[in-house]
């Protein structure tokens, strides 16, 4: 068949699984060419079939340190008849292209805040993939997530604290700007969405694989996160998500004192630039900002799109020589995006912009194509118009 993108609203429908392999392959060809490192040689990756997950794996696996990686997601599998999740596809290909290269690529499917999936990892590390991890970076996005131990179903709300929040948000579908009203949040709402996008389940990764004696001396693990300017501080910093996040950063100084006295080790949230992801398209308000950050970034030639921020947070922070921490011992690779030239700019184009003129401040065309990337449309070199194989493709293995 002929696979045509289908939007409603900000929800992406479908995927095109060619346009998908060549947005992987592209991501690897970028690596491949830019400057390499020496890293962590067996890594697991939490949530690592998009958006910063998995470009970690493709730099980590073909931008010098050749890491052997083990990916955890949750994807919907294609069938002869219908196209599965983008993630589906994109676990595949990079599977391909590593394994070509000689390297372990392991694909393991399914929740991750389960106790099930955790021991699957375990006995796969134990018994196919060397017996230890060296790094293990946990970027999961997920609005719910089921307690392990009571069977609980928690979903997180992205709203703001103390009091209603009104800003505008975009219609990809209809290539419009709409506003949008943010009631404050319940006590419950701060508690369901620390529950699932605090550090919880990333300590239960890290308990679990120590228990199990299968990380080695010198351990790392880091946490994806994002702090963002004063413009999103209704919605991040001073919302419910903003309460997740410092729960995420507490883990880390909890994790970092516990690995330093058992594995010399340590731990950290590395905090991301503000980019077109998956779970970033749903959040209110920040679609408009993100736009705006990127014409910003791109006339000042520091715009970064995922592969790019995450190999440049590999090769000079993590394993390279020019880290950057702030007090609280969190990594910023986002100090480009807070940087004061750039935000006074986007706060100025923020200001003005209305439902008018929206596309002409912002960058409107640059996200929509980002977002349609994350789906495989919009990729250059791929030929919409020709037909998709849906039988061929369900033979496809993760």
């Amino acid at each position: 068949m002929v696979i045509k993108p289908k939007i409603k609203g900000s929800l992406s429908l479908n995927c095109h699984p060619v346009g998908c392999k060549e947005e992987v392959l592209n991501q690897i060809k970028y690596v491949e060419n830019s400057k390499k490192y020496k890293g962590a040689k067996k890594v697991l990756i939490i949530g690592a079939s998009s958006g910063y997950g998995l470009a970690t794996r493709i730099s980590l696996a073909f931008g010098g340190s050749e890491s052997d990686t083990i990916g955890v997601s949750f994807e919907r599998e294609g069938s002869k008849r219908k196209v599965g999740s983008a993630g589906w596809y994109s676990n595949i290909w990079f599977r391909e292209e590593a394994e070509k290269k000689g390297l372990i690529a392991k694909n393991i499917l399914g929740d991750a805040f389960s106790h099930n999936m955790k021991e699957e990892v375990i006995k796969y590390i134990k018994e196919e993939f060397g017996g230890k991890i060296d790094l293990l970076v946990y970027s999961l996005a997920s609005g719910m997530r089921t307690d392990p131990d009571t069977n609980k179903i928690y979903k997180s709300n992205l709203r703001p604290q103390g009091e209603s929040l009104t800003g505008f948000t975009f219609n990809v579908e209809k290539e419009s700007m709409e506003e949008v009203t943010l009631t404050p949040a319940t006590e419950e709402d701060l508690t369901n969405t620390v529950k699932v996008m605090g550090g919880e389940d990333w300590e239960l990764w890290v308990k679990a694989l120590m228990d199990a004696d299968v990380v080695s001396e010198g351990f790392k693990t880091m946490a994806y996160s994002y702090i963002g300017p004063a413009v999103m501080e209704g919605i991040y910093r001073h919302g419910t998500i903003g309460s997740a996040k410092e729960h995420l950063e507490k883990t880390a100084r909890d994790l970092d004192g516990v690995l330093k006295d058992e594995k010399s080790g340590e731990a950290y949230v590395a905090v991301n630039k503000a980019i077109v992801t998956k779970a970033s398209a749903y959040i209110p308000i920040f679609p408009l900002y993100a736009s705006a950050l990127m014409r910003v970034m791109e006339e000042k030639g520091i715009e970064e799109n995922a592969i790019e921020h995450t190999h440049r947070l590999f090769a000079d922070m993590v394993y390279g020589d020019k880290p950057e921490f702030d007090s609280d011992k969190r990594m910023r690779p986002d100090s480009w995006e807070l940087r004061e030239d750039v935000q006074e700019e986007v706060l100025g184009i923020y200001k003005k912009v209305t439902e008018e003129n929206f596309k002409e401040l912002t960058d409107f065309d640059k996200y929509k194509t980002e977002f349609l990337k994350l789906n495989g449309f919009k990729v250059e070199g791929v030929d919409y118009d020709e037909d998709v194989d849906l039988e061929e493709l369900s033979k496809l293995k993760p």
